[in-house]
């Protein structure tokens, strides 16, 4: 089913169509896009509150600045649907997040429009003052660049690195701060009661509106005029908030707050902000979801519905006749509440990802034990060692594609102190639709190589309770990684019990082939066996549970029978699970034919697990077929 555009909507293929229209009718423009958002997400699927909220700003942006060549950098990206449909998309968006489709985030090698590749958040600013100050260097200084960021995102520490920076560069840049009160969940932390303040405050609002009208009949007496303009306004702008303006104080000039709906007055303000020199910021407040009132009401259930009728606002669920397994992240937060219930230490810390990671299951039942800390990755981990040098037991739930952002405060704050945190990654593994920004290829590389720590990741729900136990006795550092989406256990609220650290386990025994797997992945490896036992075969299959340490008593027993070996993670094959059983077989002197099946050393795009499971070659099939080629290997 193809989306029909409006009649404004169907002659637009790049902002140079757009401009064709009048102002007077951007309204309509507005009106036939967020239609089509609407229509599209419903449909399809895909990310749907976001884009809603900047449809004017999007259009605004496209109407006066001189895109490509003007430079445009959406933070995160789940914006950006707009812009991709204004931008020479609209006829592929359907595609939009499906296997080999449109990237549901910009993207440089799709479009030239994308001036920069987005997924991780608070990144904007930081490359939109390269850009400027390339700019700057080459002599072009007519070129905007223009951040587009959201007060969640703003919440991330690059964000305040960046404009720290900016203030100073004196380039040619526009900082927009979207202000909707949301990233996924509802916005903490005082940035959020700043910006309130200011949004709320009716006599700044009045007395700022009137400022603007009188100071810029005086803009055209020149460069000195200017300078003393903007001492004044930056004067009445502090006396007029409770504390100094925050932007101002970084030299950076403060516009607004304007209403980021009104899109002839948003084009008339970003017309005027290209006349005026050095860096500033835009403050724009939106709704998150604007025009969908379901998507208004419940804005972190509508950040991603998935499917649903747009005239009922049913989202569409698959129907079972019998009971489904839980996703590991409803495990990991019910299992928490139940460990915490018994053990006064523990401790929740999530950075801004309560419902993602189903935090806010104990931020319900234990509000004082629970933190949701913003974007800000690299204080969640900081902030969690800190709980642990007092004796406490913190549980820190980051998704795995974001914990790269907190490497060293793993390496230098926990681990090197050997403090008592356990890192839950979730997302581990192909992370689907969301694609390679969002992939959580890495951690198994990444984590084994530090000291003290331990690297585990269960293959079900009940070894993902037994390791939420285990690890919540441990006196170290401890990983704990698994996949978005479902588990295979539909019974999971099992007894927990202590899982020996470092003790892998036997799922089947066999013959001539060991396939060696870590993780949920395993259960690939189940499937596998049952595909090849009816072809003949009868390889053994070990769950080890544990990347660091090994499992040497069991390796020791596998390798002394098998002179073939598979192993299987959803992880990078550099460096990962495989890599770590080649290096202990060389270094115990085995001579088994290994081969690894894995992530390969590219950028794997976006589409279905199982799709790019089989892509890679360790869906159920390929992991058969590579066993079958093992065994009829002659190693003579």
């Amino acid at each position: 089913m193809l989306i029909q555009p409006g009649k404004f909507l169907a002659q637009i293929n790049s902002p140079e169509d757009l401009k064709k229209f009048p102002k007077d009718q951007l309204v309509q423009v507005c009106e036939e896009l967020r239609q089509y958002i609407i229509d599209s997400v419903s449909v399809y699927g895909g990310h749907f509150g976001a884009s809603l909220g900047v449809v004017e700003l999007t259009v605004a942006l496209h109407y006066t600045l001189n895109t490509p060549k003007d430079q445009l950098v959406w933070d995160v990206g789940h914006q950006a649907y707009g812009h991709k449909i204004l931008t020479g998309r609209r006829e592929q968006f359907h595609t939009n997040r499906l296997y080999k489709g449109v990237s549901g985030f910009p993207k440089r090698s799709e479009s030239p429009y994308d001036s920069f590749g987005v997924g991780h958040s608070s990144t904007s600013i930081s490359a939109a003052l390269g850009m400027a100050m390339a700019s700057k260097y080459s002599g072009d200084a007519l070129k905007q660049h223009v951040a587009v960021i959201g007060d969640g995102a703003m919440t991330g520490g690059m964000a305040f690195e960046a404009m720290n920076h900016a203030g100073v560069s004196d380039t040619n840049m526009i900082i927009i701060l979207n202000d909707n009160c949301m990233s996924i969940d509802p916005n903490v932390g005082a940035l959020k009661d700043y910006l309130t303040d200011i949004t709320t405050s009716q006599i700044y609002n009045k007395v700022k509106d009137e400022l603007w009208r009188i100071l810029g009949k005086f803009s055209k007496f020149g460069s000195s005029a200017q300078e003393v303009i903007s001492k004044v306004e930056g004067a009445v702008k502090s006396a007029l908030l409770k504390q100094s303006n925050l932007f101002e104080s970084l030299n950076l000039r403060y516009f607004g707050p304007v209403d980021g709906h009104d899109v002839t007055h948003l084009v008339e303000v970003l017309n005027d902000l290209r006349k005026i020199p050095g860096p500033k910021i835009l403050h724009c407040v939106t709704l998150k979801g604007k025009g969908y009132g379901l998507a208004e009401k419940d804005q972190t259930k509508w950040h991603a519905p998935g499917k649903f009728d747009k005239i009922t606002g049913e989202i569409a669920k698959k129907v079972h006749d019998t009971p489904q397994p839980p996703k590991y992240q409803d495990v990991f937060g019910h299992t928490l509440v139940e460990l915490a219930e018994k053990d006064e230490k523990i401790m929740g810390i999530t950075p801004a990802m309560p419902s993602g990671s189903s935090m806010n299951i104990m931020m319900k039942a234990m509000p004082e034990r629970a933190f949701d800390v913003g974007i800000a990755e690299q204080h969640a981990v900081t902030f969690s060692a800190g709980l642990a040098t007092q004796g406490m037991k913190p549980f820190c739930n980051i998704y795995s594609t974001f914990m790269q952002r907190a490497y060293d405060q793993v390496v230098h704050d926990v681990c090197l102190q050997n403090l008592p945190v356990v890192f839950c990654l979730d997302r581990a593994g192909f992370a689907g639709a969301d694609g390679p920004t969002h992939h959580g290829a890495y951690d198994l590389a990444y984590f084994r190589c530090i000291p003290n720590l331990v690297v585990s990741a269960p293959m079900n729900e009940e070894e993902l309770r037994n390791m939420m136990y285990s690890a919540s006795k441990y006196d170290g550092p401890y990983s704990i990684r698994y996949p978005r989406g479902q588990g295979v256990m539909a019974d999971w609220k099992t007894p927990m019990c202590e899982i020996p650290t470092g003790q892998g386990r036997i799922v089947k025994e066999g013959e001539e082939v060991a396939i060696l797997t870590i993780g949920h992945i395993g259960n690939y490896a189940v499937e596998a066996c049952e595909m090849l036992e009816k072809e003949g075969l009868n390889p053994a299959h070990f769950d080890m549970r544990f990347v660091k340490p090994l499992d040497e008593e069991l390796l020791h027993e596998i390798f002394r029978k098998f002179k073939k070996v598979v192993t299987v993670e959803d992880g990078c094959l550099l460096g990962g699970f495989g890599s770590a059983i080649l290096e202990w077989m060389m270094d115990h002197n085995y001579q088994s034919q290994i081969k690894r099946l894995g992530i390969p050393d590219r950028v794997v795009e976006h589409g279905t697990q199982l799709e790019l499971h089989k892509e890679c070659g360790f869906d159920p099939r390929g992991i058969a077929k590579a066993v079958k080629k093992m065994a009829h290997l002659n190693l003579a």
